[in-house]
């Protein structure tokens, strides 16, 4: 065994920077690990703390590397000749084992990567950054980048290297802050973090990667390795024609979904449908259901199961709850290749303050505001992203790429739009710090929206965004080049709160709040609207759909049932969470599975009958769906009858669409003789009726349709008069 040594590579430093890699704090490992010359001579120098002698092969030849003086773990020594070498080592037990050093490989990332990233300008950041399965240079392996542009030191720690950051401390690349390193023989599966040691010399606690690709299950949180290259799609078909089926003028009905909690397998302990059978499974039921899209409540990896996803900490890793990520993409083929749309929930607003998660990222405020009063969510504890910093708008913009192209999603519905907009979000005064003008919008998260929907659409051809925005902030979904943010559809939260407020009085009440039915169409196009019953609606506290609903068992049904008809009848694209389409009774609980069981009861599968029948009519009614966006598609026959609670509208469609009569009944009488004015006289089919018996009504209706006459009524030049039941919905179609 040769005598310990004591060397000097890169002009005399190298003993001292051997020194700081055994002791964890060297910024420049490449600079003294690997293969270098020195006094012309070629020395491989290597960190190798398991090992009681370490020997470099090369050209079948094995050169035992003497242990470096005052460098514990540190061998080095001279190795001739050409080409790569590989280690061979042996433990003071005599275990021995080969490896390829980490430290003979060059850079993977290149100058254009390089300048984009410094730029904050690089659109697929995933493609550079994250954990990367490959070969270089005749090594398979994996390659490590990370940005962590304050740091000291980074290193990737895993089960491979013991989860020791003295031995695979990463290379920093110029002045971008990211950190890169090849480990060859590190595949999927593999986990890993990042070991950071911040400007000060702290060592930060061990960080999942911001941009992996896969996670441990929780409660564990390291990031996992994830080949994510090379999957076969084959919803081509829909990929071409998806533009269409997701414009303004399409039927839009979404079944929203929280994956884990849909179905779960009782007799194998409880736990959630994997992916693949969510493919065979819920895109079956959803098909046979008659919706057009699926939305799913946040699948990037989370740690808490009660924030249902909406605190994410692995925003490029779908979470390992259902499978990994091929199979993830397998969920989305299915639904793509049975007809039916994928939109995920997004969050760029906020994100939890886990020790293993993004704040603090490099031992600095990195990616969220430093002052508590910009970057401290106070309804979350959540910390709120610093969307001024160009790399981080540039990480969030990526993101949303990412899911569109990589994951072939055809949409996102992104959270909490009105937290971002206002500085001053639930916040009293003090607690916030106005923009550069004094005022409460928020610049800085407005362009980032805007410059994540330019970009989507720009890029991906035929996908739909989608703002959850609870306030009056003017042109949602307005074009950016004309002020607005961007958004191809906005969520109608006035229209919900309004209508089920009324929907839970009693209907001896109903008159007295008449317009919080009619009040919508004041403003319903004014965006591109959808009118969503979500999963927001029907917790805490705030009961299931069925149980808002007033009265007797009966009555909440019908009352359910015509608010349905209501909801599909009324301009705007639809939205209804899991279960309520066939009224679950308890609020939803994520921790569970929907009660399926109802669905012995009649009651229970007549209303989901309904709900069924009113995507099929909305499907195959132009009138209903065409210009959902233009108030052309909408007139009142009778809007202010308050002391009956009735509701009278017309649907036009285009130029050759049947028109269609829609008129509601919010109280529990009977209505015979119902005069209703028509736009035409003739024949007009009952194509819906809320009331027939196959849905849980009474059966009392119009035995298929009425004949319009021409005594002009409501303003209208023709009239029928019509059954109409209690607490019901009546849908006719011109039939001229």
């Amino acid at each position: 065994m040769p005598e310990t040594i004591e060397i000097h590579p890169a002009g005399g430093a190298g003993h001292r920077r051997l020194a700081e890699i055994a002791d964890g704090r060297c910024d420049d490992p490449f600079g003294v690990l690997g293969e270098h010359k020195i006094g012309g001579r070629l020395t491989v120098t290597a960190y190798a703390p398991d090992a009681a002698r370490l020997w470099a092969l090369r050209g079948g030849k094995a050169h035992e590397l003497a242990p470096v003086e005052d460098a514990p773990g540190a061998f080095s020594g001279l190795v001739p000749g050409k080409g790569a070498y590989r280690l061979k080592a042996r433990s003071q037990d005599g275990h021995e084992w080969e490896y390829d050093d980490p430290y003979r490989f060059g850079p993977v990332l290149g100058e254009m990567d390089e300048y984009l990233l410094g730029e904050g300008t690089h659109l697929r950041l995933w493609e550079a950054l994250g954990a990367h399965v490959m070969e270089h240079e005749g090594a398979p392996g994996t390659n490590f980048a990370v940005w962590a542009p304050n740091a000291r030191r980074v290193s990737v720690v895993g089960p491979f290297n013991h989860w020791d950051g003295r031995r695979h401390q990463m290379r920093r690349r110029g002045g971008t802050g990211v950190w890169e390193i090849f480990l060859p023989g590190v595949g999927e599966g593999a986990p890993y973090k990042y070991e950071i040691v911040g400007a000060d010399g702290t060592v930060q606690p061990l960080k999942a990667d911001p941009v992996g690709f896969g996670s441990e299950h929780a409660p564990s949180n390291a990031s996992v390795v994830r080949d994510i290259r090379g999957y076969g799609w084959h919803d081509g078909a829909w990929m071409a024609g998806r533009g269409a089926q997701q414009a303004r003028t399409a039927p839009i009905s979404v079944y929203e979904v929280h994956l884990p909690s849909w179905r779960r397998r009782m007799g194998e302990g409880g736990r959630p449908l994997s992916y693949k059978e969510l493919a065979e499974e819920l895109v079956s039921y959803a098909r046979e259901m008659g919706f057009t899209h699926l939305e799913f409540l946040p699948i990037s990896e989370y740690p808490f199961d009660g924030s249902w996803g909406y605190q994410p900490v692995g925003l490029f890793a779908p979470t390992i709850r259902m499978g990994p990520p091929h199979e993830f993409r397998d969920l989305v083929d299915a639904a793509h290749q049975a007809g039916i749309g994928v939109i995920l929930d997004w969050v760029p607003g906020h994100f939890p303050a886990d020790p293993h998660g993004l704040g603090n990222f490099d031992g600095t405020a990195l990616y969220e505001h430093a002052d508590p009063k910009e970057g401290f969510h106070q309804d979350w504890n959540t910390l709120i992203y610093n969307y001024g910093r160009r790399e981080v708008e540039n990480y969030l913009v990526s993101n949303a790429l990412y899911w569109l192209e990589e994951y072939h999603a055809d949409g996102l519905r992104v959270d909490a739009v009105a937290s971002m907009l206002y500085r001053d979000y639930s916040r009293k005064d003090g607690e916030w710090i106005p923009n550069k003008d004094g005022g409460r919008e928020n610049y800085e998260a407005i362009g980032m929206l805007q410059r994540m929907n330019v970009t989507t659409y720009g890029e991906v051809p035929g996908i739909m965004t989608v703002a959850e925005e609870s306030t009056a902030y003017p042109g949602v979904s307005a074009p950016v080049d004309s002020g607005g943010l961007g958004f191809g559809y906005k969520w109608n939260m006035g229209w919900m709160n309004d209508t089920l407020t009324f929907m839970q009085k009693e209907p001896v009440y109903r008159k007295y709040h008449h317009n919080q039915m009619t009040f919508g169409l004041h403003y319903a196009f004014s965006e591109n609207f959808i009118l969503p019953i979500s999963h927001d609606e029907v917790v805490h506290g705030k009961g299931s759909m069925l149980n808002k609903m007033p009265g007797s068992d009966w009555e909440k049904f019908a009352n359910l049932r015509a608010y349905y008809g209501f909801m599909w009848t009324h301009p705007g694209k639809k939205l209804l969470f899991m279960g309520q389409e066939w009224g679950q009774r308890e609020e939803w609980r994520h921790g569970g599975q929907l009660d399926w069981d109802a669905l012995g009861d009649a009651r229970h599968r007549g209303l989901q009958a309904l709900v069924r029948d009113l995507n099929r009519v909305y499907r195959e009614t132009p009138a209903l769906h065409v210009r959902d966006w233009s108030p052309e598609g909408f007139q009142w026959i009778d809007g202010g009858d308050a002391e009956n609670s009735t509701l009278s509208y017309i649907r036009w469609g285009e130029e050759g669409d049947a028109p269609v009569a829609v008129v509601s009944n919010f109280t529990p009488i009977e209505r015979q003789g119902w005069r209703v004015g028509l736009p035409a006289a003739g024949r007009w089919t009952e194509i819906l009726n809320t009331d027939a018996e196959i849905y849980g009504g009474g059966n009392r209706g119009n035995m298929g349709g009425v004949v319009a006459r021409g005594d002009g009524w409501h303003g209208q030049p023709a009239s029928a008069e019509i059954v109409l039941p209690p607490l019901s919905t009546v849908i006719l179609r011109c039939e001229r």
